[in-house]
């Protein structure tokens, strides 16, 4: 039997995909029930809401982001309603801020328009901004210490594992040297590079090294401190201290050695996992005193000079802070009665970030404290001991990687595609079709129910009508294109009576396992926002959809504790989004899953020309065929198969440009392109395509590398 029309007011008349070839005219019953006499939100009040409001302005987007609270001193929106960077901080005046957009313009422009035809996604790397944060690091404690009276000096290392790109590391060493920041080392890997970097860094300079150690790593680290390099050996097993002293003297080296100590002050957070008694590294007390006999024994006693504990990353609170630091410094100055030369307590990492705009204490997202309470809770701590014990002030060492690097890169990436949103009708007619008795039931139950103003009853026979369609369809009784409809009559009930659009999935041209691994892997969430169209309102409420085959690529939980994404409806042009605050390990964490590799990178530096900045570096992304070679594989034999498959197939003439257009895809980055490349040109022999020679060398533009060409036919 037929269905009556359920009918409510709205401007357009869109039938949902599937559903107009199927609108039963005279099949349906002539009854109407209005929607719009019952509805809590009237469909014009969802209309409004969902419009472009013509008072939107970039100060709402930075209120709706929270720009403001987590981007600050670095991140603002302008006028045009783009990111702004501000190079160097709060003292950036308005004519040295970056416009975000033009240097992506830049970027990935093509050369034949001005632009450096790099592929995306995209990582921008801002140098300035490093040295901005290695300044106020250092401003905070020297601060500090006047304020306090304290009788010693800060003197920071830059954990590598952080980022270990070679650029950061280097300008670090650069922007450190006035006062004396150094490196510290886990690997043998990260102190080659430590070592390397610091030749040209102060002479003063740490060289801290932490992790496991076997004999070549304790011989790489003495072989350093004869190099001249102010290195330290940190024990963090009890074993170490012997290999340490054996190696020392055959290679006649007195070395300067620290002791990891296990505290009992505990991070509760995620990131505290490594803190506490039963934390993976470091020395327990009785571990602590045989070291101590150790060195004594061997006449050693002097070389032990460092302290070093980690409380965890992301402290929340200076009162976790202060606590931890005071049960250091104790153990400092129990060290300095049996004899050891101490001089330095190194704090480790923990200096967190407020990754929301929060300022909360209570949450791994945020920490409730500012650079200069920091610096002013750790020389409090250290200072009230030492005076209590009467030992002498030590310079006071931290290994802040998260708080140094994070600003200074921002992932952008595009977004390329979106589900269809709920179509909006003037009239929903429920075709003629073969319902079972129970789905009919469930109509006119749903209709009864918008008679009685019911939107709870409502929603719920429309839920169930659905479902048991769903099943129909399921046994063969229902056509794809009825199901279509009730899909459509069910989302459109769900529109009209909640008064919000429903939550749409955004593409984007992005690996979350390549380039935000620490989201899906422990949760971590990073700020993500429009880097443009700031002066619009945001209409639709989104998540994020990467190019994997996995049901983990995606971002779905953000900011604020948000299942959803406001974001602009799609234009004709690239829709950009940068994810921020995310310096700090993602690029050393991410791998290749589908063989998707790591972005291009630019480095931007604040200059005085029209648009403030000059683009000083640039990397295309890894190329299909670099990627291919992380797993093992040997791109010029597979094109040379390829090339002969192709020839075998269809011809010497023909093989070969076919050939060509593989090839092309082997110099290529792995992500999608904002639009074709490949101008394919139809061929008369049998309808063979190939790439033009232009179109090759346009889109070669964002391989890899330059002297990887090989060679093949352009027709």
């Amino acid at each position: 039997m037929g269905m009556p029309a359920l009918a409510y007011h709205v401007d357009s008349a869109v039938p949902p995909p599937g559903y107009s070839a199927f609108i039963a005219g005279e099949n349906s019953l002539a009854t109407t029930v209005s929607f719009s006499s019952f509805t809590t939100t009237s469909a014009a009040a969802v209309d409004s809401t969902n419009s472009t409001s013509t008072h939107w302005s970039p100060a709402h987007s930075s209120t709706l982001y929270r720009i403001d609270s987590w981007g600050a001193p670095y991140f603002a929106v302008n006028d045009s309603g783009n990111i702004t960077v501000r190079p160097h901080g709060s003292s950036t005046p308005s004519h040295q801020e970056i416009d975000l957009l033009k240097v992506v313009k830049k970027a990935s422009d093509p050369k034949s328009v001005g632009g450096l035809g790099l592929q995306m996604p995209l990582i921008v790397r801002f140098p300035d901004v490093l040295k901005n944060r290695l300044e106020s690091l250092q401003s905070a404690f020297v601060s500090a210490i006047q304020t306090q009276g304290y009788e010693s000096r800060y003197q920071g290392v830059y954990p590598v594992k952080c980022n270990q790109d070679r650029f950061v590391v280097e300008d670090i060493v650069k922007f450190g040297a006035p006062f004396r920041f150094g490196l510290e080392a886990g690997s043998k890997p990260e102190l080659l590079l430590a070592m390397s970097c610091l030749c040209k860094g102060n002479s003063e300079a740490l060289l801290i090294c932490n992790g496991f150690k076997d004999a070549e790593y304790i011989s790489l680290a003495l072989l350093a401190r004869k190099f001249q390099f102010n290195t330290v050996i940190v024990l963090e097993q009890e074993e170490e201290v012997k290999l340490v002293i054996d190696i020392s003297k055959k290679l006649s080296v007195r070395p300067v050695i620290g002791l990891r100590a296990k505290l009992r002050t505990k991070h509760s957070g995620h990131f505290g996992s490594t803190s506490g008694e039963k934390g993976k590294f470091g020395l327990t007390t009785n571990h602590i005193l045989r070291v101590i006999k150790d060195l004594h024994d061997s006449d050693m006693l002097d070389c032990l000079q460092l302290l070093h504990f980690h409380i965890g990353s992301q402290i929340p609170s200076t009162a976790l802070l202060q606590d931890g630091v005071s049960e250091a410094a104790q153990i400092y100055s129990e060290l300095t009665r049996l004899g050891a030369d101490m001089k330095v307590i190194d704090i480790g990492g923990g200096l967190g970030i407020d990754y929301d705009g929060s300022k909360s204490g209570n949450s791994d997202l945020s920490v409730s404290y500012s650079l200069e309470e920091y610096a002013s809770a750790v020389v409090n701590a250290i200072r009230v001991v030492c005076d209590r014990k009467s030992v002498k002030h030590p310079i006071i060492c931290s290994e802040s990687g998260r708080a140094i690097v994070s600003h200074h890169s921002i992932l952008i990436f595009e977004a390329t595609s979106t589900t269809d949103s709920v179509p909006s009708m003037n009239q929903i007619n429920l075709p003629f079709i073969e319902l079972s008795e129970d789905a009919r039931s469930d109509y006119w139950n749903m209709s009864d129910a918008v008679m009685r103003h019911d939107n709870e009853t409502c929603l719920f026979y429309a839920d169930q009508l659905k479902q048991r369609c769903v099943e129909q369809f399921k046994e063969g009784s229902l056509g794809i294109e009825q199901l279509a409809a009730v899909d459509g009559l069910f989302d459109l009930v769900t529109k009209i009576i909640v008064g919000t659009e429903p939550v749409r999935t955004y593409l984007v041209n992005l690996s979350i396992f390549t380039s935000i691994p620490d989201f899906w892997s422990i949760g971590q969430i990073f700020p993500i926002v429009p880097i443009h169209r700031l002066d619009q309102k945001p209409e639709v409420k989104a998540i994020l959809s990467d190019l994997t085959c996995d049901s983990d690529g995606k971002i779905d939980k953000f900011i604020g504790g948000e299942a959803n994404l406001p974001l602009h409806k799609p234009g004709n042009g690239q829709y950009y989004l940068g994810m921020f605050l995310g310096g700090a390990y993602q690029e050393a964490l991410g791998g290749v899953h589908n063989l998707f590799g790591s972005p291009s990178v630019v480095t931007v530096l604040q200059s005085d020309g029209p648009h403030s900045f000059a683009i000083t570096h640039a990397m295309p992304g890894p190329s299909c065929a670099d990627v291919l070679r992380v797993m093992q594989h040997e791109p010029k034999l597979m094109f040379e198969n390829l090339k002969h498959r192709a020839e075998e197939f269809c011809g010497i003439d023909a093989g070969s440009c076919l050939a060509s257009t593989v090839a092309r895809s082997f110099h290529n980055m792995p992500y999608l392109e904002p639009r074709s490349s490949c101008s394919l040109t139809a061929m008369n022999n049998g309808g063979f395509y190939y790439c033009n020679e232009e179109d090759y060398y346009v889109g070669s533009e964002t391989g890899a590398n330059e002297d990887e060409h090989w060679s093949y036919c352009f027709a």
